[in-house]
């Protein structure tokens, strides 16, 4: 079978929603290809279609024999042991060995018997190109890259954190080495060091890579070809080159899309007037009387046979165009922040419904003091979670924006814990009183995904606050979407339905884990550039990361305004 990855007009509808509407793809061996669109573009869904994990309603998908899928979710038992990951990942090149042994022997024992000559030189081959020799030292050096040199391969994967996982997971397929990779947001759980390893590991890959993304370093670093999956006038576009040319010739491929459809809905109107007005002509022109018709004569006749002909004419033109017009452009989808703006200097509301995201609001974990300083929010005082986190001092003033880095196990997530509450720490955590902060965490589970966007938001929020800021006017969740079940959402909508919770009723203070990546990231880093708002930001993609951790333009240094990094080296 060929190792070239073929797709041809695939239709995936899920719920009530058409996700892919004939969409093709060719990628022959050394091409690597990134999905891009928004989140609910179809970007998983059609690996899933490549992979073979579901079927497309229509349209075909030739794969290669040899093809390894990392899921956004963890595909193996949770009570599987990091070993038996390990070792299902190394069977293949096991395999390749002990099948070489055997034909070895038996070509030992019959050296001329071609039969047995052809088949040890395919599987010599097969070996060669999956490295099967290297094997077991790749995968001591990928685990060490990938931060889980250390864990112990007898821990399960239940024992595991939700990044370790993932990074075992993505581990497994760059130790298999199969001839086609199709990845899913794989630098999700990467620190750069390791993201950066894994960028070398994919480039120095023979096969096709497939891989749904929205880390701009990545796609920039891996990339061959993109392919936006985002709505386009003549459907999904494929681009060659680098991520910022993309971007330029979307922004005028849409502008051309914007003309095309203004132009065409300026001749539809034109048209609609010219039928309207020359049928008037022709019926106007009536019956004429005996007395008139020798002043109307055949001049006359031979007039209104050609306002007839026009009527024909623009009248097969116009249903032309209405049958084949361009659909308008959809309007992008932009996290807005103005409609929280009126937020800023609100007093506290009353409690409301609870939410349908965990996990919740800070508790008694950390204590309220009066005795903080100035616009001090939080402040930490030798805290310790051994083996985790170790913090001399940090405060969080009214304001500030802080961006924690550092590389996987390094304590940001604990970091976050601590500052929402959320983990008891040793040492001294004080808040100012009636602070309350909320935690977006990176899994994010919702208590009935039966229920429809629109129904979790207004639930969750009450009627009254879910009318004054209306889910559509945060351009985090497109209207075509607030009636599907949040069961039928991605990954990355369900984010953004978490998001929307949070910042339409923010609470006052509010450090959020891992603001999404583009097409929202850079007006929600504007949002956050408010005087009210506190966030503490844990980053992935490291082109936005420098956007955040830069002075605001044309505003003077204060430590109100400052960005603020905070860096954990473990």
């Amino acid at each position: 079978m060929s190792d070239a990855l073929l797709a041809r007009d695939l239709v995936r509808t899920l719920g009530a929603r058409r996700v892919l509407d004939g969409v093709s793809l060719t990628a022959a061996p050394g091409d690597r290809i990134g999905l891009i669109g928004e989140n609910g573009a179809g970007k998983t869904t059609l690996l899933r279609l490549l992979a073979g994990v579901e079927q497309p309603d229509s349209g075909t998908v030739v794969r290669p024999a040899d093809l390894g899928f990392l899921h956004q979710e963890m595909p193996f038992d949770s009570r599987a042991a990091i070993a038996d990951v390990l070792d299902d990942a190394l069977r293949e090149a096991r395999a390749d060995l002990d099948e070489l042994d055997r034909l070895a022997r038996a070509l030992a024992a019959a050296p001329d018997d071609a039969a047995l000559l052809r088949e040890y030189g395919v599987r010599l081959e097969q070996a060669q190109e999956r490295e099967s020799w290297d094997a077991d030292r790749r995968a001591g050096i990928v685990l060490d890259r990938l931060g889980l040199g250390g864990v112990p391969h007898s821990r399960t994967l239940a024992s595991l954190s939700g990044g370790q996982r993932g990074r075992l997971a993505l581990a497994a397929l760059l130790i298999r080495r199969p001839a086609a990779l199709l990845l899913d947001e794989p630098t999700n759980h990467l620190d750069d060091d390791a993201a950066e390893f894994v960028e070398e590991q994919l480039r120095g890959m023979t096969g096709v890579v497939v891989v749904a993304s929205h880390d701009r370093a990545f796609l920039d670093a891996v990339c061959t070809d993109l392919i936006d999956l985002d709505p386009a006038v003549d459907g999904p576009v494929r681009y060659g080159g680098r991520y910022g040319a993309y971007l330029a010739e979307k922004r005028a491929e849409r502008e051309r899309w914007e003309r095309r459809h203004a132009e065409e809905q300026a001749e539809l109107g034109e048209l609609r007037a010219a039928v309207a007005v020359t049928a008037r002509q022709v019926a106007g022109g009536g019956l004429k009387r005996d007395s008139e018709k020798m002043g109307y004569g055949h001049a006359g006749g031979r007039v209104q046979h050609q306002i007839a002909r026009r009527v024909r004419n623009a009248a097969r033109r116009l249903a032309q165009l209405e049958r084949e017009q361009v659909p308008a452009p959809p309007p992008p989808l932009r996290f807005n922040p103005r409609p929280l703006a009126a937020d800023a200097a609100e007093p506290a509301r009353s409690a409301e419904p609870a939410r349908a995201v965990e996990p919740a609001r800070a508790d008694a974990n950390v204590a309220e003091s009066r005795g903080l300083h100035d616009d001090t929010l939080l402040s930490l005082r030798g805290v310790r979670v051994p083996g985790r986190l170790s913090i001399d001092r940090l405060d969080v003033r009214r304001g500030e924006r802080l961006l924690v880095t550092g590389p996987n196990g390094a304590g940001k997530s604990t970091l976050l814990a601590v500052l929402a509450g959320l983990l008891d720490a040793e040492g001294e955590v004080r808040r100012r009183p009636g602070l309350t902060v909320e935690l977006l965490a990176q899994d994010t589970v919702f208590e009935r995904p039966d229920r429809t966007v629109r129904e979790t938001y207004e639930r969750a929020l009450g009627p009254e606050r879910a009318e004054s800021v209306p889910l559509s006017s945060l351009g985090l969740i497109g209207s075509r979407d607030v009636d599907l079940r949040v069961g039928e959402l991605s990954v990355g909508q369900r984010r953004r339905l978490a998001l929307a919770l949070l910042v339409a009723d923010p609470p006052r203070g509010t450090p959020a884990r891992r603001a999404h990546q583009p097409p929202f990231a850079s007006p929600l880093r504007r949002a956050g550039r408010g005087p009210e708002r506190r966030r503490a930001r844990r980053d992935r993609d490291r082109q936005p990361r420098s956007v955040v951790a830069r002075p605001l333009a044309g505003r003077p240094r204060s430590a109100a305004m400052n960005p603020i990094r905070h860096r954990l080296d473990g």
